[in-house]
């Protein structure tokens, strides 16, 4: 008898698996709760350096479902997803997708639309990677700063240095200036 399960995740601890365990219902499948395996990590990361997904892979055996709701749940690298879907396949478990009509996976129809669906996504990920860099190019060849505001002045800075050659201690440096000792010590070198 075949066992359901679900694969929910996250990439942030600001975000939440309810809605795709509630996507999961709604689409009429039953799955026991201590079936869903949730977990918070980037899709970055392959599916099988994920904790929560190697022990899934443990519990799955042959004539298994395994539902996610969406194809990057499973990783946003094309080749990644397809090695984790082969392997699912290998030990006779079926992987299902919600989004692209609970459509089998490791059926041939699956593996094409698998196919198309990542390569597009990962098209899309590279292309917004390579914007991101230009735009950064662009401003850096501005002459704009790039990165986190400094936490003091430079005038602030010669005040730290002064203050310290007169024997002023880096806490009370930090005290005068309203910052931590840290971004103080950081200065004075």
């Amino acid at each position: 008898m075949s066992r359901t399960f679900v694969y929910a995740r996250v990439s942030t601890a600001d975000q939440t698996t309810e809605n795709q365990v509630l996507e999961v219902s709604g689409a009429g499948f039953q799955v026991e709760s201590h079936r869903v395996v949730s977990e918070c990590v980037s899709g970055s990361v392959p599916a099988s350096e994920r904790a929560g997904f190697r022990k899934l892979l443990d519990r799955l055996e042959q004539g298994d479902v395994l539902i996610v709701t969406k194809l990057d749940r499973l990783g946003r690298n094309a080749m990644d997803v397809r090695q984790t879907v082969e392997k699912l396949a290998e030990t006779g478990v079926r992987v299902h997708c919600l989004a692209l009509g609970g459509i089998d996976l490791t059926s041939p129809a699956g593996k094409m639309t698998m196919g198309v669906i990542t390569a597009v996504a990962e098209f899309e990920r590279d292309l917004i990677i390579e914007r991101t860099q230009a735009g950064l190019a662009r401003a850096k060849a501005e002459g704009k700063t790039l990165g986190r505001k400094p936490a003091l002045t430079d005038e602030q800075k010669g005040i730290a240095r002064q203050r310290r050659d007169q024997g002023v201690t880096v806490s009370e440096i930090a005290r005068d200036l309203g910052t931590t000792r840290q971004t103080v010590l950081r200065a004075l070198v």
